[in-house]
């Protein structure tokens, strides 16, 4: 029967050091590495995902000599994997015939068709005899729940088309592979389509390991170099010397029984899930009709730090993965990326450790992150790259690295006072009954907030991030930093109130009071 090899089929974007745009599959894309510069997936959830699973295979796959970096001995002595890591970069390719002998590997037959009968890609075919109705007859989740952007249901908001429930419109099967790899990485907690092992037929599961979350990936001039620095290092623990299998190789999980622990590599990146998918292709394979999405499990997940992810400490103590967000941009997490983990706040992520001196003058960071609540509301997704910043790691380049935390928390602080600047105008200038000499105590009403604030906010960050950019650098190392940001500030305070200052007495009082409250920000000039 014909089916879907995503090792040969072209169904990964991608765009070559040439310029040219290409789609390539498993195969071709690792044999091109070298010439590849990005992957260029529309889908970042799915990139973020894909970058994961590729990972493990760089990991498997390994250099020209036979030295593999899943190695369980090498992995055993960071002394000895670091160095086999380099030397592996250093060939600067992966070689053909430990491509070929991987994807190749009779133990991984039909493990990539995307529709083969008995171990479709990444997908559970169990699901086809157990989410069924009351009556046993087959109950698939449909095409609609499989896409992200697309509505569901009667009240499913409309972001990137109009589709419905009942004229669902089948989706290409290279796509169809994207968000699978999304519904498995970012999908929702919650009613799902129930499954029935026991008597009971369960209907809800819980939230993708990486719901909500924004992961940063080193990366690389070309591909090759991205995918072997995208290799974690080796983490230790008991799960280490457990058997370790990426998610296509092995046996399918009982969704009844005891998690394995996270193993590295494999299981760390690609066995965490907490859906099950099964798509229903059309007659030709060419297309993706219909899906069943469920529940995977609903043991505990297994203690894993994810390597890709920033961990901030909660008021309680713990840390848990910073979360996307659609409004923050990437130079305002920049500081968390190159300063060392003695911060007792911040993790840094396990991937930006010990990254090679010699590449690290042109070694960028990528960003993917998906802005979402923990069930089922998805707000924007993002991508975003720096420029080659990791030259300035805190272990390498200290001043520069401290320098611009000091830069981000001028920013920062700029932010706050700017919005409450703002918010001491408006009151003052709605109210009448405000006291408006100088050194009055203004009470702010949050629930009145007015429009200044918003306004100036969303003109800040923009400039702020000029400035930002304008700041980092070295000749700038060590001088003082807040007036650019207050004088931004000011400009964006300004354009917010407009020119109404010029014709009423009390709007001029207002923007006074707010621009003094800003320029306290800025130093004293020294005495005398």
């Amino acid at each position: 029967m014909l089916g879907y090899d995503l090792r040969d089929e072209p169904w990964i974007p991608v765009r070559m050091l040439s310029g040219e745009r290409e789609r390539l599959g498993f195969r071709e894309l690792f044999r091109q590495a070298h010439r590849i510069a990005d992957l260029e997936l529309p889908v970042p959830p799915a990139a973020s995902g894909l970058l994961r699973i590729l990972a493990v295979m760089t990991a498997a796959i390994g250099g020209h000599d036979g030295a593999r970096l899943d190695d369980a001995g090498a992995a055993r002595d960071a002394a000895t994997w670091y160095p086999l890591r380099q030397r592996i970069l250093d060939h600067g390719l992966f070689e053909l015939d430990e491509v070929d002998a991987y994807f190749d590997d009779p133990r991984r037959s039909g493990r990539f068709d995307l529709f083969d009968e008995d171990r479709p890609f990444l997908q559970d075919p169990r699901l086809l005899r157990e989410c069924v109705d009351s009556n046993g007859a087959s109950n698939p989740s449909g095409v609609n729940k499989l896409v992200f952007g697309r509505p569901t249901g009667v009240n499913g908001a409309i972001l990137f088309g109009h589709f419905t429930d009942m004229e669902p419109i089948p989706i290409p099967a290279a796509e169809a592979a994207w968000h699978l790899i999304a519904q498995l990485y970012f999908g929702p907690s919650g009613q799902c389509t129930p499954r029935r092992i026991t008597a009971h037929r369960a209907g809800s599961g819980d939230a993708a390991p990486l719901r909500k979350s924004i992961s940063y990936f080193p990366w690389g001039p070309d591909l090759f170099t991205s995918l072997v620095l995208a290799v974690p290092g080796p983490q230790g623990g008991p799960g280490q010397e457990a058997g370790d299998c990426a998610a296509w190789e092995g046996e399918l999980l009982h969704p009844l029984e005891p998690l394995p622990p996270a193993t590295w590599p494999g299981g760390l990146l690609t066995g965490r899930f907490r859906h099950a998918v099964l798509l229903v292709p059309s007659a030709d394979r060419r297309t993706v009709s219909d899906a069943y999405i469920t529940w995977a499990t609903h043991e505990k997940p297994v203690p894993a730090q994810d390597p890709f992810q920033i961990l901030d400490r909660r008021k309680d103590g713990d840390f848990q993965a910073r979360e996307a967000d659609g409004a923050r941009a990437l130079w305002r997490d920049l500081d968390s990326l190159l300063l060392k983990d003695s911060r007792r706040d911040v993790q840094r992520p396990p991937a930006l450790e010990y990254l090679p001196r010699s590449l690290r003058p042109r070694l960028r960071v990528r960003a993917y992150g998906f802005d979402q609540d923990g069930q089922q509301k998805d707000s924007v997704w993002f991508q975003a790259t720096t420029p080659p910043v990791l030259q300035w790691q805190e272990e390498s380049h200290r001043t520069m690295a401290h320098h611009i935390r000091r830069c981000h928390t001028a920013a920062e602080e700029t932010a706050h006072r700017l919005e409450f600047a703002a918010l001491v105008a408006w009151r003052i200038a709605a109210d009448s009954n405000t006291d408006t000499s100088p050194k009055a105590k203004i009470k702010i009403d949050r629930r009145k907030p007015g429009p200044w604030a918003a306004g100036a906010l969303s003109r800040y960050w923009p400039a702020a991030e000029r400035e930002f950019w304008r700041l980092a650098d070295p000749q700038h190392a060590g001088t003082p930093v807040e007036k650019p940001f207050v004088h931004a500030a000011l400009d964006c305070l300004d354009e917010s109130i407009g020119p109404a200052s010029r014709a009423d007495i009390r709007v001029a009082r207002a923007r006074s009071r707010a621009r003094a409250i800003l320029l306290g920000l800025l130093p004293s000039p020294p005495a005398g």
